[in-house]
């Protein structure tokens, strides 16, 4: 541990000299080909640009991430369980190895640690000691023409759009995966990606995460830029073929197919994101039919001091109308972000009514802070409440009641340097009728404290 946190100090300290690439949330999508004509001779150079061959076309790229997270809740999962007041600390390490030969063939290997300290019971999102996390290769058939096709094989992280099907899982501690092929096709105003693959189900052994037969996922994704008036449009599919699912009405065989639409932009201090999904398909000898809306829209008042920034958020996300019949209307967000409504990952989208407000203050170029507050109540009363990860936490059990609670959170973000940054969440959940009828419905108090290097 002492020999971790020296590195963080002495990373996090280092500010680069060679030309600096922005790090970004799918590492494999960072190019440093540009430092191939870089003179700069220094550490963080040699790390990101090691040539391999004379004409430096050839050449290995290392990086990684270092996160540490410490959470201290009280009443969690609002009361059930035992412990009503503890603290427990996550930590998190990612490493890769980028290998490029020329312009047309590249491989890239990744390895996770996930590991969680004075928490009585863990999942494998919260604790797998080490595991292959991505190690797929990409061949580059056109680079240097406008229009580009480019086929990756292996296992590597997905993420779509807004994540709200398709996610990275960057909020938990251990990250999704996926073993597929996928062939993205990329040209001056648009991206199409057609991909087939299976979900990694993460163990809590080491080097334990193999193939993975009992849920499959394919589709295809196109990303529309420069569209009039609207800017960018997203349009896709997703099939989702899983041996075994539950709801509140019940459990089974699932095949579910997303269709959905995608609308977002900037124009001057507005930004908008507008998105509807449905899904169709069979569950259980049951016929799907589920759907979702939701739209996000922020205005920035630039002109004023700390440069503040009004959110609002709101999300219609269907529920099943009736139990024991043969329909299912509970919508499956597939893969979405671990934290959804933030890091204390309480409710996940699914049979929601939410409306959710925010306020950001921007109080120097490395210090921001968002204030927000959420209210939920199930869209159907015949259905139950669901986590993060679309399984059930309360039933409906016969309960008409929908109001779930009110959540008020702040959290912080301080980055003091391209590559270290610190994050404080804090968020209480003031229970409402129907998790007071549920379960003990107690009030709940969440905080969490984050160091993260990446590198």
């Amino acid at each position: 541990m002492k020999r971790t946190l020296l590195l963080l100090c002495l990373l996090g300290s280092f500010q680069a000299q060679a030309q600096y690439v922005p790090m970004k949330m799918l590492r494999y999508d960072e190019d440093y080909s540009g430092l191939k004509s870089d003179t700069t001779e220094n550490f963080y150079h040699e790390l990101k640009f090691t040539p391999l061959s004379k004409s430096r076309n050839t050449y290995l790229s290392f990086g990684g991430d270092v996160r540490f997270q410490y959470y201290h809740v009280i009443n969690d999962e609002w009361g059930e369980q035992p412990d009503k007041n503890y603290g427990y600390v996550f930590s998190r390490y990612l490493g890769h190895a980028d290998f490029h030969s020329g312009d047309h063939f590249r491989a890239f290997l990744e390895l996770q640690s996930g590991m969680a300290n004075a928490k009585t019971s863990t999942s494998p999102a919260d604790e797998n000691p080490l595991d292959l996390h991505q190690a797929f290769f990409d061949v580059n058939l056109f680079p240097e023409k406008k229009n580009n096709v480019v086929l990756r094989v292996g296992r590597q992280e997905l993420l779509y759009g807004s994540q709200r099907l398709i996610s990275v899982r960057e909020g938990p501690n251990n990250r999704h995966a996926f073993d597929g092929a996928k062939v993205m096709f990329s040209g001056p105003n648009y991206k199409t990606d057609l991909l087939y693959s299976h979900y990694v189900a993460s163990k809590k052994g080491v080097f334990d995460d193999g193939y993975n037969k009992s849920t499959k996922l394919w589709g295809a994704y196109t990303v529309r830029n420069k569209v009039p008036v609207l800017q960018n449009v997203d349009l896709y599919y997703f099939g989702l073929d899983k041996k075994s699912n539950s709801y509140d009405d019940g459990k089974g065989k699932e095949m579910r197919h997303s269709v959905g639409s995608r609308i977002w932009g900037r124009s001057k201090q507005w930004r908008y994101d507008v998105e509807a999904i449905y899904q169709f398909g069979s569950f259980a000898e049951k016929t799907i039919s589920a759907w979702t809306a939701s739209a996000h829209i922020d205005y920035e008042l630039d002109h004023l001091k700390f440069e503040p920034e009004i959110g609002l958020k709101t999300e219609l996300i269907s529920g099943d109308k009736n139990l024991g019949d043969n329909r299912l209307n509970t919508f499956n967000p597939l893969f979405p972000r671990g934290g959804y409504f933030g890091l204390a990952a309480l409710i996940g989208p699914a049979n929601l009514v939410d409306l959710h407000p925010s306020l950001t203050m921007n109080f120097t170029e490395k210090l921001s802070v968002d204030f927000d507050y959420d209210v939920f109540w199930r869209y159907s009363s015949h259905d139950g409440v669901y986590g993060p990860n679309a399984a059930m936490i309360y039933s409906s059990s016969g309960t008409s009641d929908k109001f779930i609670g009110h959540q008020y959170s702040m959290a912080a973000d301080y980055t003091t340097n391209p590559f270290l940054r610190f994050g404080c969440e804090l968020t209480y959940f003031a229970t409402g009728d129907f998790l007071k009828q549920a379960g003990p419905g107690k009030n709940l108090l969440f905080l969490c404290l984050t160091a993260e290097l990446k590198f």
